[in-house]
């Protein structure tokens, strides 16, 4: 009997100790959880990646993003889904953001919205969906990778998944990234989180002012 309560001690603690090291001492339970404390806690340097803006300039990464603070996502102009929701979002914060305008000694903040679809959301409709949001131009970019390599590198550098499907739509996972003054990918909310992610962002801008 007591090798048995030995026995059962020690696969107690083997578990235990397995699961501790693959939930970062409990603090995550599932892939994305361990992603996005791994980026808080190491930033990740954005790739050298050639863009084309809805303007049809040529943009690059991580010059798109140095020099202020940036609210970013990933999305496809004829997304029925979640990219909606994403769109809503970003008039969301694109309308706080306009606000702080009117604040005395407010930090910059801008957002980024990337196609993943590069092949086909050129600038002309990049241009279309930016109007169709309201987007302002001074706030709100959009932009797509045309090359395709480069578009692999990038989601898979960011922890993007893009899987597509049978009838020539994605199926993708959404969040809000922050880039960080540096160029560097430094913390991922989910858009239930829109407001953190805001304040984050505006907490980051002030103490690079």
């Amino acid at each position: 009997m007591v090798r048995t309560a030995l026995l059962s001690l020690l696969v107690a603690l083997g578990g235990y100790f397995s699961a501790a090291w693959l939930t970062h001492d409990f603090q995550v339970w599932t892939d994305e959880g361990a992603r996005r404390l791994e980026v808080a806690l190491s930033p990740v340097p954005l790739p050298a990646v050639e863009l084309r803006g809805e303007d049809a300039r040529q943009l690059a990464l991580p010059a798109i993003a140095q020099g202020q603070v940036t609210i970013a996502d990933f999305f496809y102009t004829r997304c029925q889904t979640v990219c909606l929701s994403l769109g809503s979002t970003f008039q969301q914060l694109q309308a706080a953001l306009q606000a702080d305008g009117d604040r005395p000694g407010a930090a910059p903040v801008r957002l980024l919205s990337l196609s993943f679809d590069g092949a086909h959301d050129g600038a002309p409709e990049l241009k279309a969906y930016a109007g169709k949001l309201g987007a302002d131009p001074a706030l709100w970019r959009f932009a797509s990778v045309p090359d395709r390599e480069q578009q692999q590198a990038l989601l898979a550098r960011l922890g993007v998944v893009v899987i597509p499907d049978a009838l020539g739509d994605y199926e993708h996972n959404a969040a809000l990234l922050i880039f960080d003054a540096q160029g560097r990918m430094v913390r991922i909310f989910d858009l239930a989180e829109q407001q953190l992610a805001l304040n984050y962002a505006r907490h980051l801008a002030s103490k690079a002012s």
